[in-house]
């Protein structure tokens, strides 16, 4: 009977949604240029830089130093944030020739790139408790 018990509980625990934790970024090296941070949340590399694709996003005002912001009820898994600090207020990163950013651009994990990132070099494990990291603006 005690078996039975604990085959049956072992069952609907494994059927249980994982619980959802809090992810809080902190966005270093932000110049004290006047605008926002857009910090964009991404999980999967079809959608990794995409605005319109992030699972969450903030728009944080910029402070010289750092910023933070919380997203709430991030599912355990594999994650990446790309930030950028839109000094002029027009929504999105300026780039020179289409391709190069020119205001300052942070991605999780600050991996050294030369051309886009992939979502492998800035992906981060989320677990049920959530997880904190920080990543350093280029300018």
């Amino acid at each position: 009977m005690i078996g039975r018990l604990v085959a049956t509980a072992l069952v609907f625990a494994g059927a249980m949604p994982a619980m959802a934790g809090d992810l809080m970024v902190t966005i270093a090296g932000v110049s004290d240029a006047p605008g926002a941070i857009h910090i964009g949340l991404y999980d999967s590399d079809e959608t990794f830089r995409d605005p319109d694709r992030a699972v969450g996003f903030h728009w944080v005002p910029a402070a010289p130093g750092r910023v933070q912001a919380t997203f709430s009820d991030v599912a355990p898994g594999l994650y990446a944030v790309m930030a950028f600090h839109d000094a002029d207020g027009n929504g999105s990163m300026n780039r020179f020739l289409g391709m190069i950013p020119t205001e300052g651009y942070a991605l999780s994990k600050d991996p050294e790139v030369s051309g886009p990132p992939p979502f492998s070099e800035s992906a981060f494990t989320v677990g049920p408790g959530g997880a904190a990291i920080e990543a350093t603006l280029k300018y």
